[in-house]
């Protein structure tokens, strides 16, 4: 039995003083009817018939009974045209109604909404569903739907009988779910149906209804690669693959058509979901530049999922935040009431696994999946709703599973009465055939010959299939708005990447990004430290961090890129330094300079929730649509990334390989120790080194060392640097995400600057910086210290404060892919050392040195016996005792020098 009683145990009291408020005037009887109607409406749904294993427990609430409101059968009553929009004026026939609305094998809730408008609407739609009936040639779409969908998992089960395939027998309705959103989706115009959904139905979705080939799908299930030959990637399992397709529908006599594409996802259950709304958001992005329609995002969920995964609350969250709404999102669950061997009594403290949507307001609706009709009707209406009000809205399919988790399971060894329920039961295709059979609108012998054409079709792609009559579909690798782009198979040198600008016009960005109107008052201080303060620096032809970034930005607005960047205050920047965003202080108006400057390209500035799992999916999957928007997620602190590490794991850092999806991602990391603590001081670099797919072993192989890398890791010391590394993300013809280990202290550092001219034409991004001190004088030098990041400016002026000149700092600027070649250069350059050393500000056991030990042990034999200079292993990230912190700096900086 499902959820908790919510009936009271006085009923006695409870009827006793509800009958006082009633007497038997005809404006009481209406006031009485009125309340009947609103008990309904709001506990109907705790008597409806939507379990079709008969588990779930029904309750009868007080609230339905007529005694409550001294309203007795057959009674005669006022019109209650303006109540239910119906005519009646028997006290049945409204109970008839009502029961039929609210306590059949469908029911909602609505009541939770705030606005009244939207309420109403609902009541009236809903309630009036009763009376609509598909056609016949929609009942005969409906039945042939479930059918394909039970001849899909039919032949799969006898052609691969120990294959996982995560099958939809018991849930099959889902299918025409799908079919009804994608119709309805087509007759309102929409261009586009993004689809994130997890394994369940999956294949069945993928194959029967979204066009992917059948002979491919058999190919990739008997172990061979979805890959064409010539292209990189290690593939993934069939329940992840994707497909983009366009589906045309006959309406009223009119060809009317939908792109649907449905995304990959990983087994990380409802991780998906935040993926699909940002590229919905992308896709509604080109469309509005292009005067074309919106996009609908439809999100498939499992039951137990949906109610125990965090990210579902986190994307419902962003559905309504101006940054992150994407006009409302459909959402189905496919109800098998049992996750993997979880009851809902373990599954969830609440009735229904919708009951999360509650918190943002959105309808649920709670439909038997063993009524194909009724989820057709409400399907249809979830789209309306969406379109009218542009909010989301939810489906829970109430159905079971045929299997167990996969069809190799034995569920009843954890569900045994389940099991032998289900067992007994006939599918809800072939129970929905007996019913149209029996209305007279589909024959027997129809029937068989649909089932026979549809099994002869997958009989004959699974014949292509075989090796000698296989050949690979068109893939849709990049293709559209990716074509011109490459898959890139070699590490590229990034000296003969110019992405350098003209230092007149970023002088000019770098003016006009602190250009405010007349009447525009910006905060004193901030006149002073910021606005004032970048334009004499600019006098200087020089330029912060905050100030690269603003010219690395703009200039690639003027380029005709867009440029997205979300996160936590991110507008102003956590430690107040970017002020994209740039608040009058009399009205709270909100100007952006870098968007009035007349570019090309547009800036999207998005302060997003405290959310870094969904925000971060959410910007990938934004950052998948288009290879001319340059998308920046930052979190407040680089340590705050772990919140999101299914994200980093099973997209940003693998997803064009499994799936040949680039993205060009930035994650923005502020990094660096100075006594904050273990919360604020590492992003953790250790952790993304590892994900880093270099060779690490056969070093000297420069075939496998100049293999080209799933992402990018750097750790910048100068504002030069990084503004190269951001344009760098757009010239070249190939995306790759970018994980910045970003400053802090830099920031506002006397010596981290850069000149406009390190930013002029011909000037590019170095992935290694010599030392400025010592590299005229290279003969002089004994020991060579590697470093990477701010550590750098400590070092050089404790160098400085001791006077040492037989000592080289080198910057690693770039970590991974490891730059052997300019490492090569700076180690020839200094001939004559002979000691050389790592140091790092961060613990053994973290930042960069497990990564790069190996490669300077293994390639370089000046460098086989190279020292590590540090903090000791820690189990925490960093001390949070500022005396130790300050101990822990002195002690580095003597080590640095006495190697």
């Amino acid at each position: 039995m499902i959820g908790l009683r919510s009936i009271s145990k006085n009923k006695q009291t409870i009827n006793s003083i509800s009958k006082s408020f009633y007497c038997t005037s005809s404006s009481s009887v209406k006031l009485s009817v009125t309340r009947l109607i609103d008990g309904y409406r709001t506990h109907g749904h705790l008597a409806a018939n939507i379990d079709p294993l008969a588990r779930m427990e029904r309750i009868r609430s007080q609230l339905l009974d007529l005694d409550r409101y001294n309203l007795v059968k057959g009674q005669s009553i006022p019109s209650t045209i303006d109540l239910i929009n119906q005519d009646l004026t028997n006290l049945d026939q409204v109970v008839d109604f009502l029961e039929n609305a609210y306590c059949s094998d469908v029911t909602a809730q609505f009541d939770h909404i705030e606005s009244i408008e939207e309420k109403a609407w609902l009541y009236e739609k809903f309630e009036q569903l009763q009376h609509q009936n598909p056609s016949k040639s929609e009942k005969i779409n409906i039945l042939k739907n479930l059918i394909k969908s039970e001849i899909f998992d039919q032949f799969m089960q006898k052609k691969f009988p120990t294959f996982k395939r995560y099958g939809l027998e018991g849930n099959e309705s889902m299918m025409v779910s799908c079919d009804s959103i994608f119709r309805e989706s087509a007759k309102n115009q929409l261009k586009n149906v993004v689809i994130g959904m997890p394994h369940r139905g999956r294949l069945n979705l993928l194959v029967q209804m979204c066009n992917y080939p059948a002979k491919d799908f058999f190919w990739k299930v008997k172990g061979n690669s979805e890959f064409s030959e010539g292209i990189l990637g290690v593939g993934d399992v069939t329940s992840h693959i994707a497909v983009s397709t366009d589906l045309q529908f006959n309406s009223d006599g009119s060809k009317e058509s939908v792109h649907v594409s449905l995304i990959h996802n990983p087994s990380h259950l409802e991780a998906v979901d935040p993926v699909a709304a940002g590229k919905t958001r992308a896709k509604q992005f080109y469309e509005k530049k292009e005067g074309g329609s919106e996009s609908l995002c439809l999100m498939l969920h499992g039951d137990a999922a949906v109610a125990g995964q965090g990210v579902v609350t986190e994307t419902l969250q962003l559905s309504q935040l101006s940054g992150f709404n994407i006009g409302g999102c459909v959402h189905v669950i496919v109800n098998n009431q049992i996750g993997f061997t979880t009851i809902p009594t373990n599954g969830r403290s609440n009735r229904y696994s919708s009951d999360i949507g509650k918190f943002i307001g959105a309808p649920i609706i709670v439909v038997n999946s063993q009524s194909p009709e009724q989820v057709e009707k409400v399907s249809k209406l979830a789209v309306e709703y969406r379109q009218k009000f542009k909010k989301d809205i939810i489906i829970d399919l109430i159905g079971w599973r045929k299997f167990g988790h996969n069809e190799v399971d034995e569920p009843s060894f954890t569900q045994p009465t389940m099991y032998q329920n289900i067992r007994k039961r006939q599918s809800i295709p072939q129970k929905y055939a007996t019913q149209i059979i029996n209305e007279g609108i589909f024959t027997e012998q129809e029937l068989l010959e649909f089932t026979q054409k549809e099994q002869a079709i997958l009989e004959e792609q699974f014949q292509l299939s075989t090796p000698e009559n296989f050949k690979y579909s068109p893939m849709d690798h990049l293709q559209g708005k990716w074509s011109g782009l490459i898959q890139s198979k070699h590490i590229a040198d990034d000296s003969k990447l110019d992405t350098g600008y003209s230092v007149e016009e970023l002088s000019e960005i770098a003016n006009d990004s602190v250009k405010v109107p007349s009447d525009f008052q910006v905060h004193q201080r901030l006149l002073r430290s910021f606005s004032n303060a970048r334009l004499e620096k600019l006098k200087q032809n020089q330029a912060d961090w905050a100030t690269a970034e603003s010219m690395a930005v703009g200039s690639l607005m003027k380029q005709g890129y867009n440029v997205r960047i979300s996160g936590q205050d991110v507008g102003r920047g956590t430690f107040s330094q970017r002020h994209f965003n740039l608040t009058e202080q009399n009205s709270d108006r909100i100007y952006q300079p870098l968007n009035n400057m007349g570019a090309k390209g547009e800036l999207d500035v998005v302060n997003s929730n405290l959310s870094e799992f969904a925000v971060l999916c959410y910007e990938y999957g934004y950052s998948l649509e288009s290879p001319n928007t340059l998308p920046i997620w930052e979190a407040q602190f680089g340590d705050f990334i772990n919140g999101a590490q299914i994200a980093i794991d099973q997209f940003v850092t693998s997803g064009e390989s499994k799936w040949l999806r680039q993205s060009g991602i930035v994650i923005l990391l502020p990094h660096g120790f100075d006594g904050a603590g273990p919360e604020h001081s590492s992003c953790r670099i250790e952790r993304f080194l590892q994900l880093s797919d270099t060779e690490a072993v056969n070093v000297k192989d420069d075939t496998l060392i100049n293999q080209e890398t799933n992402f990018y890791f750097i750790n910048p010391s100068t504002p030069a640097n990084y503004f190269h590394a951001l344009r760098r993300q757009m010239i070249r013809n190939y995306r790759k995400p970018l994980i910045v280990a970003g400053p802090k202290v830099l920031l506002r550092h006397p010596n981290c600057f850069s000149t406009l001219n390190e930013m002029a034409p011909g000037t590019h991004f170095q992935p290694v910086l010599s030392d400025p001190d010592t590299i005229n004088n290279p003969s002089t030098i004994k020991r060579v210290i590697f470093c990477s990041g701010k550590v750098f400016y400590d070092l050089q002026d404790e160098r400085k404060a001791k006077n040492l000149n037989d000592v080289a700092i080198i910057r690693l600027e770039q970590i991974a892919p490891f730059p052997y070649q300019r490492i090569q250069e700076e180690i020839n350059r200094y001939s004559n050392a002979t000691k050389f050393a790592w140091v790092q500000e961060e613990q053994q056991n973290g930042g960069c040195w497990s990564f790069v030990e190996p490669r300077f042990k293994q390639r370089y034999s000046q460098t086989s016996q190279i020292k590590y200079i540090g903090r000791p292993p820690l189990a925490a990230s960093a001390t949070g005792i500022s005396s130790i912190h300050k101990k822990e700096v002195s002690q580095l900086l003597i080590d640095a020098f006495n190697f």
